[in-house]
């Protein structure tokens, strides 16, 4: 290879060497061709200044010959005339070739020159050629070692790969003793195995009287394999769904609500006029949008929370997703009832004499985006409406048929989306139109708004959906079409509910299993514990002495218990004696209590310290009492009317807690209100400052450039102005709030005082 790239190389040097000559020898032609082509035209050129100088002197030979042939002049002067004439043109002539000649002279020397200048480049060029051949040269050389370097190498890998080949066939053979003696032993295996089997066949042909796996009816009601990874997969897949509803459920309760404020403004507002009867019946449908959409979110949550982790989800088994299909039903019937509404609305905007062609257009495309919308959610009912079918009819829709449904949802949740941008797309173009309308009001320009948010928030959430929907497809169409080991599919949803209920009858039976047995002594040591208790002595001694001291004990109870019970009997006798004289000493005194009812307010502080005095000395408590209310006719009167007062004066100091209660809370809250507007003035006030800092700015830049702007005066003092009346209003939104701020200070302190005082 080396010397193949070195003859190589010494034909690219030779080549070169004969593409310069070639070079040369075409520089020097053509050098030759130009300096000729240049001598015809500059003798060209000189003939042609010739001619034309000769025509002019005839012409003015003529002008003169004219003007003496008047005068009559005599021949030879105009003879003697003509030679000096001609003489001076010979003249003319030898000057110009003399000046040609010089001309020629120094073209010459300069192509001379050019001609040393190519020769110097060639040559410089040839001295480089011939170092890079030495280069070339001296690469090849090393190439050539190198060379032999990696052929010594490979001679010696040769021999080691040889001593390799060999080792290597020594172990093949082995390897074909060992294969030999392997097939022997599968032989056996299978002689082994095959008799075993036979074996087996007969025990279940004789012992096993029904196989249920033979049977797709029987083996339906098997309970399946559990795959808790799925399982949780699948529920957190209906989580993230779930959250993507309720956005799609927000957004779609915005839309329509924002859309019947609009239909009330435009183009006829019903402050000012009364709207059409078609708008009117538009509006009071869309106003019942939230019956019909709040029911997707439930019938989503109800699915949601059917998966668990104990039970085996399939569309079989998802019994929960046919009342989100009947939830989206009623809200396409829904959507098919205002539909109609919708575009004569439009078509009826699109007839006001507001409306101007542009408008009149994007309401077109906005009536054939409202057609596409529905249809897309008619496609949509209709595939999940498929999907319900094996949880109610399962011959309706085939195992085979699962990944195409799933597949066309995918699709028509694209479509939706794409029919949602053309939607936000229109509508925002059309929004920009109405505000250029001359009645267009703040309240529309803000529905305006407030209606393109909910689709930009409507077409992000679908679009969450889209994708959400196409990564986990796979999954979807994997994880819901698995079921009983053996079999097909489930064949009906009552088998797969009989599978359900055998599944939790399994899982309650693995649980009883599981249940710890009680903490027992083993028996080796039972025995051995028995056999010291009956031997040894000293175990009875100190039983024995443990019944003894237990004996003991019981005594001192039963005569701590005698004295107790005689100590009681002495405080009933106590008691009794104090309650006769309690009746003796209260028998004459009721006018005065009567008279004196009113000091019962302050009774309860008495009965306090009554009741706390009795806790002491039940004897020193009676005597209290008798002392308080030294009238009263009889113990029964007296007591009702104790009670009585007493419940009054709880009633009404319940009542008045509640009161205070309930006014805490409400300045508790009134407080947090006032807490919250007075950060949102806070807010506002910096807000407030920012720009008025950033408008004296602009005004400063504007007053510094006035000099040099004097051409655009007229229009920066329109802005000036305008800036001014924007500060003045500032200004004045700046004094409101703050005068706000300090309304809200002082009503704020004035609550914090009544919240102290309370």
């Amino acid at each position: 290879q080396l010397r193949a790239q070195n003859q190589v190389l010494k034909k690219g040097v030779v080549d070169e060497q004969a593409n310069s000559a070639s070079l040369k020898e075409q520089l020097k032609m053509k050098d030759q061709s130009l300096r000729k082509l240049q001598q015809e035209m500059d003798s060209l050129t000189f003939r042609n200044q010739q001619l034309a100088k000769r025509v002019e002197l005839l012409q003015d030979e003529l002008a003169l010959s004219e003007a003496r042939g008047k005068k009559n002049k005599k021949s030879v002067e105009s003879s003697s005339h003509l030679s000096q004439e001609q003489k001076s043109v010979f003249n003319e002539d030898l000057q110009k070739k003399i000046e040609e000649n010089e001309r020629l002279h120094i073209l010459f020397f300069e192509a001379d020159e050019q001609h040393k200048r190519l020769e110097a480049e060639l040559r410089s060029r040839l001295e480089v050629l011939e170092t890079d051949a030495a280069q070339h040269q001296a690469v090849v050389d090393s190439l050539t070692r190198k060379h032999t370097d990696t052929i010594e190498k490979l001679q010696n890998d040769k021999a080691k790969l040889e001593i390799k080949s060999q080792t290597l066939e020594r172990e093949a053979k082995d390897c074909r003793l060992r294969t030999e003696e392997c097939q022997q032993q599968l032989k056996n295996l299978q002689a082994a195995l095959g008799s075993r089997l036979e074996e087996s066949l007969c025990i279940i042909n004789e012992k096993v009287p029904f196989n249920d796996t033979r049977s797709n009816k029987y083996n339906a009601l098997n309970v399946p394999l559990h795959n808790r990874r799925n399982q949780l997969k699948l529920r957190d897949l209906a989580g993230q769904a779930l959250a993507f509803i309720q956005e799609l459920v927000t957004a779609l309760l915005n839309f329509h609500t924002y859309t019947e404020q609009k239909v009330q403004i435009f183009p006829i507002d019903s402050a000012t006029d009364t709207i059409s009867p078609l708008n009117q019946k538009f509006s009071q449908y869309l106003h019942e949008n939230a019956s019909y959409v709040r029911p997707l979110e439930e019938g989503m949550l109800h699915l949601f929370e059917s998966i668990t982790e104990d039970t085996v989800t399939v569309l079989e088994t998802a019994v929960k997703l046919k009342a989100f299909s009947e939830h989206l039903a009623s809200y396409l019937h829904f959507l098919r009832k205002i539909l109609p509404y919708q575009l004569k609305s439009l078509e009826e905007e699109c007839e006001s004499s507001l409306c101007t062609a542009a408008l009149r257009a994007k309401n077109m495309e906005l009536h054939r985006d409202m057609k596409r919308l529905t249809a897309v959610f008619e496609k949509l009912n209709t595939y999940i409406s498929l999907l319900v079918l094996p949880s109610t009819k399962p011959e309706g829709l085939l195992r085979t048929n699962y990944n195409l449904v799933f597949t066309n949802i995918a699709a028509s949740l694209h479509g939706f989306h794409d029919v949602l941008k053309d939607i936000s797309k229109h509508y925002s173009q059309k929004a920009t139109l109405e505000q250029d309308v001359p009645t267009a009001t703040q309240k529309l320009i803000t529905t305006n708004d407030c209606i393109l948010s909910s689709l930009v928030a409507l077409t992000n959430g679908v679009g969450k959906i889209t994708s959400f929907f196409s990564n986990n497809l796979d999954h979807f169409t994997a994880s819901l079409s698995y079921g009983p080991k053996g079999g097909t599919e489930f064949i009906s949803p009552l088998s797969a509910e009989c599978m359900l209920q055998y599944k939790k009858k399994a899982v309650a039976y693995m649980k009883s299993l599981k249940k710890p047995c009680a903490d027992s002594v083993p028996y080796e040591e039972a025995l051995a514990n028995r056999r010291v208790l009956l031997s040894s002595t000293e175990s009875r001694e100190g039983l024995a002495q443990q019944v003894q001291q237990s004996l003991e004990k019981i005594a001192k109870l039963e005569q701590e218990k005698e004295h107790w019970m005689l100590e009681a009997q002495l405080a009933k006798i106590k008691l009794e004696k104090e309650n006769q004289k309690l009746k003796n000493s209260l028998s004459g005194h009721l006018t005065e209590t009567i008279q004196e009812h009113s000091v019962l307010p302050n009774a309860a502080e008495r009965k306090k310290e009554t009741t706390e005095m009795s806790l002491r000395d039940p004897i020193q408590s009676t005597s209290l009492v008798s002392d308080l209310f030294p009238s009263a006719p009889d113990v029964e009167s007296r007591e009702d009317l104790i009670k009585n007062h007493y419940m009054a004066r709880i009633a009404e100091l319940t009542s008045h807690l509640q009161l205070a209660d309930s006014k805490s809370v409400h300045f508790h809250a009134e407080c947090r209100a006032l807490a919250k507007r007075l950060s949102l003035a806070e807010k506002s006030k910096e807000s407030l400052t920012e720009e008025l800092k950033l408008a004296s700015q602009n005004i400063s830049r504007l007053q510094a450039s006035k000099d040099e702007l004097m051409t655009t005066k007229r229009s920066y003092e329109d802005q000036l102005s305008m800036m001014s009346d924007h500060l003045c209003s500032m200004n004045e939104t700046l004094t409101k709030q703050r005068e706000e701020i300090d309304t809200l200070k002082m009503t704020s302190k004035v609550s914090c005082q009544v919240l102290t005082a309370r």
